[in-house]
């Protein structure tokens, strides 16, 4: 049985019915305003406050998630053709041409449409929609604004391992896309799962890719055709060159062989002026520049030993590790090396050794970075263990610009194609220097921190304002670079032009004056060894006087001694004849005692006797022999 709890109350206990019903508009109440009581209340001054029409929830700003996309192209074919004929059949599609030109309908169309074309044709050449209206007034001199540059866009390295941009090249058709070469140059630390792909990027879109290159060994550096914007040649970790047409994928087209290649990673390599638009040139430290021909990369074209000694020898040769080119002297190029020689190179040379022109002793380490001035192709920039410096071709001995030790190691630097006298550098503690040597050289114009890691690559776009840096932990960092760093300047180029001038007077004054102090010190030095050789000759002379001095004194001994024993046996025959003679008979006695008086005593004889004592001597040598 259920239990049924009910609750009653009767309708009186609710109150009156409400009755609604539609009606006029009714003034019930009018309040008018009292003066009076303005004296209890306090105007409120007027102020602007933004206004949020919904409550804050978050005190915290969030920034949304980007909207990634992806851009897909679309290859469109003939069409609109009936299903009778075939597009490829030159005679069918004729005839059908024909047919339909002759059709009312046809005739018709062309004539509605001609008659819109033909009046938007009159209004273009009635109005000239290229007209300058403030081309004849005088320029405004803008205020010198502090120089600065903005970071527009980061592209991060898409894989968990990150690798350093050791490479970067612009499009060549603007600055829509940029290439970006990604490998890992420190052995010791390369794994299994670090991956190979480089990666062409859209300047608007950092989240993804445009396109993967997918090469057979880490790409070092790469470089856009500036003749053909849809191919790219590249050298990797392995020393091959691979050349891509992004037209045909992903994959490489020409792949260089491994026997004809390099022995080392290649460090640059970069396109050449020709006809055919498929030359190129590279270099790496395994000491050798080579020629390719992209259309057959199975051996290179030419070869360029770097022996310094110019023999040819590769077991001399140095390591390179830049490289540069300019168009305006195709016959001519530099290769920066690992032990800080700068080599002028002319390829067109008749023989190995005179294709080395001239070294320049240039960095204490390996030269980064190597550019020539785009404005003045004579001077050209080094960049290597903590300077920056500008040289001239005249002057061999030493740079005739520098700047100051840095305390962090500058690893590349280029040249602004805009401005002649502005330059960039990156260095190994993340910073981004700028210089303006019309306006200072001692330091820096503008130092940006651009990343907490080292950077490794610098390239600027055509039109020097926009720049992009590649570091260590494979981010490319896009910059934008204020118009002060970026627009020509009045009177800059003249004003450059001689301050290379009076530097290099300066830097050919000193060398003559150190030439003249070689000369000096050759000549003290010479004179030295010649004093030295005289002094040694002198004393020679002396040694062998005295030699001689005791030679002839011991021959004079010698013969003096023998004179004495001559004499001696003289006396002893004498003796023993004039005791024969006693005994014989004494009248003989009285002749022999003078003869002995003679011999013995023949200090005695004057001087008119000496005739006689001679034939004495005779007569005894008779008598000796007998």
């Amino acid at each position: 049985m259920e239990v049924v709890h009910v609750y009653s109350r009767r309708r009186a206990d609710f109150g009156r019915q409400c009755l609604l019903s539609d009606g006029p508009v009714q003034l019930l109440v009018d309040v008018p305003p009292d003066p009076n009581l303005g004296s209890h209340f306090v105007v409120k001054k007027q102020r602007e406050q933004a206004v949020q029409a919904c409550c804050q929830i978050s005190e915290h700003q969030v920034n949304t998630q980007r909207f990634e996309y992806e851009s897909c192209g679309i290859n469109h074919v003939e069409g609109g053709w009936p299903k009778d004929i075939n597009p490829s059949e030159m005679e069918q599609t004729m005839r059908f041409r024909k047919k339909v030109e002759k059709e009312e309908g046809y005739i018709n169309s062309i004539l509605q449409l001609g008659s819109i074309m033909e009046h938007c044709i009159r209004q273009n050449n009635a109005v000239d929609i290229y007209e300058e209206y403030f081309e004849d007034e005088e320029e405004v001199e803008e205020i010198q604004e502090p120089p600065y540059a903005k970071t527009i866009n980061i592209f991060r390295d898409p894989n968990k391992i990150k690798r350093t941009v050791t490479g970067l090249s612009w499009h060549p058709d603007g600055a829509r896309k940029l290439a970006a070469a990604y490998s890992c140059l420190e052995f010791q630390k390369t794994s299994k799962d670090m991956s190979l792909d480089s990666y062409i990027w859209d300047v608007e879109n950092p989240n993804r890719p445009e396109m993967t290159l997918k090469p057979g060994s880490p790409l070092v550096c790469l470089d856009y055709n500036p003749k053909d914007s849809h191919t790219l040649v590249g050298g990797s970790y392995n020393g091959q060159i691979v050349f891509w047409d992004t037209r045909r994928g992903n994959q490489p087209v020409e792949v260089s062989s491994v026997e004809h290649s390099h022995r080392d990673p290649v460090y640059k390599i970069i396109w050449l002026q020709s006809k055919t638009g498929t030359d190129a040139f590279s270099a790496s430290t395994d000491g050798q520049v080579l020629w390719w021909d992209v259309r057959k990369l199975s051996e290179p074209t030419e070869q360029l030993v770097l022996d310094p000694g110019r023999e040819g020898n590769l077991d001399q040769a140095l390591g390179a590790v830049s490289l540069e080119f300019e168009a305006t002297m195709p016959t001519k190029f530099m290769v920066g090396t690992e032990q800080g020689l700068v080599m002028s190179c002319n390829r067109k040379a008749k023989t190995p050794a005179e294709k080395i022109v001239c070294i320049y002793n240039s960095h204490h380490g390996p030269v980064y970075g190597l550019q020539r001035n785009p404005f003045f192709p004579k001077n050209f920039l080094t960049v290597g263990d903590w300077t920056a410096r500008i040289w001239s071709e005249d002057i061999k001995e030493s740079s005739i610009m520098w700047t100051k030790n840095q305390m962090s190691y500058l690893m590349d630097a280029c040249w602004s194609p805009a401005r002649p006298s502005v330059f960039f550098t990156v260095k190994m503690d993340g910073v981004l220097d700028m210089w303006d040597i019309l306006f200072k050289q001692s330091e820096p114009t503008l130092s940006l921190k651009v990343s907490d890691s080292a950077l490794y690559s610098l390239r600027v776009q055509d039109n020097g304002r926009l720049m992009v840096c590649g570091s260590q932990q494979g981010e490319a960092t896009l910059l934008e670079i204020c118009s002060g760093l970026s627009t020509h300047q009045k009177n800059e180029k003249s004003l450059l032009a001689a301050m290379f001038e009076r530097e290099t007077k300066r830097e050919k004054i000193l060398e003559a004056r150190q030439k003249e102090i070689r000369l000096k010190e050759r000549s003290r030095s010479e004179q030295s060894r010649e004093e030295e050789v005289s002094r040694e000759d002198r004393e020679e002379d002396l040694e062998q006087l005295i030699a001689r001095a005791e030679s002839d004194f011991y021959s004079m001994v010698e013969a003096e001694q023998k004179r004495r024993e001559k004499l001696g046996l003289a006396q002893d025959a004498l003796q023993a004849r004039t005791t024969t003679e006693e005994e014989e008979g004494g009248t003989a006695k009285g002749e022999v005692e003078e003869r002995e008086c003679a011999v013995i005593f023949p200090a005695n004889l004057n001087d008119e006797d000496v005739s006689d004592k001679n034939d004495v001597k005779e007569e005894e040598r008779a008598s000796l022999n007998e």
